[in-house]
């Protein structure tokens, strides 16, 4: 069941109760209610009622600032400039972290996790228990309500930063959706600009001392220590799974500073190359090499560099999210 909800100051409007503050990162979003709790999200329509014209989903995710409202904003630009914003559902889930809860006295029905851990997939800490990608399956099960949309023939997850780690491991560990297959709808992948990627052996591109470096092959970097929502899955599996879906790297040809701030400097990430655009190169040539015949592409968008904004909104980020 969805919700519609707003905030005008500081009261709910058509909602459960919500106690919150103007400015508050939730503001004017809308709640996707699950059985572990309610995920917050931005929706560019009412995806409660049928959707009679939409004919393609994009799950928008945002980076580590948690900002859903800016990334809708930027999916809904997007699909406007592309002339395709009445057949476009913009949807941007929110992983809120604890903190958010303390600081913006946010009711405890919504989902939040441990600081990143929503990046690899981790079960959320309340109020139940669900995966990050376990809200994401939520999501895609949704859209393949005909009676809702009936006429949609594609889903697309895109995510930059750190939202494109999150696109690039859930295409890794995700389960599959038999119900896409039947109705005839096809999910797409497109990951931008993200810090790291996970790697499915122990090769790296960049010479390192393991000693130094033990982690270096745990998840979310490798296939050591994979969580709960993959269940009985192998490295083997997850990775015929991850070649034969169809994914977009879209990398920023600017996103190659070694000192960016928000670059992951940690010694595993560091294994896999100096910047962005090094790593994401890195990471598709080491598919390649594994798998000659990979389907896998990759776009580059020229004079961009660590701006998911201009990622999404550019020609190239515009032809990979709206053209199949």
């Amino acid at each position: 069941m969805i919700k519609r909800w707003g905030l005008l100051l500081g009261v709910c409007v058509s909602c459960s109760t919500l106690a919150a503050t103007p400015g508050t990162k939730v503001a004017g979003l809308d709640r996707f209610h699950l059985a572990e709790g309610d995920l917050s999200l931005g929706l560019s329509q009412d995806w409660a009622k049928p959707l009679p014209k939409v004919t393609r989903a994009l799950i928008i995710v945002h980076g580590r600032l948690r900002n859903a409202q800016t990334y809708l904003r930027s999916g809904e630009h997007a699909a406007e400039h592309a002339g395709v914003a009445v057949s476009t559902l913009v949807i941007a889930p929110q992983f809120l972290d604890e903190s958010d809860m303390n600081h913006d006295l946010l009711d405890k029905q919504l989902l939040r996790w441990k600081v990143d851990d929503w990046m690899a997939g981790a079960p959320s800490t309340g109020p139940g228990k669900i995966s990050s990608y376990g809200a994401l399956d939520q999501i895609i099960k949704h859209l393949g309500n005909r009676k809702l949309f009936p006429v949609l023939n594609e889903i697309v997850i895109a995510g930059h930063s750190g939202g494109g780690q999150v696109v690039q491991r859930f295409a890794l560990a995700g389960h599959d959706h038999p119900l896409l297959k039947t109705e005839g709808i096809s999910l797409r992948y497109v990951v931008a600009n993200p810090s790291s990627y996970a790697y499915f052996s122990p090769q790296r591109p960049v010479p390192f001392d393991t000693t130094r470096c033990p982690s270096f092959n745990d998840w979310k970097y490798g296939m050591q220590k994979l969580p709960d929502y993959v269940g009985e899955r192998g490295a083997q599996q997850l990775e015929q799974a991850y070649v034969s879906r169809d994914i977009t790297y879209l990398l920023g040809q600017q996103d190659t500073d070694p000192n960016h701030p928000a670059l992951d400097k940690n010694c595993e990430a560091e294994t896999q190359g100096a910047y962005r655009l090094i790593r994401g190169h890195n990471y598709f040539d080491y598919l390649k090499l594994r798998h000659p015949q990979l389907a896998h592409r990759l776009v580059e968008v020229p004079g961009v560099g660590h701006d998911g904004d201009k990622m999404f909104t550019s020609p190239e980020g515009e032809k990979v999210l709206f053209t199949q």
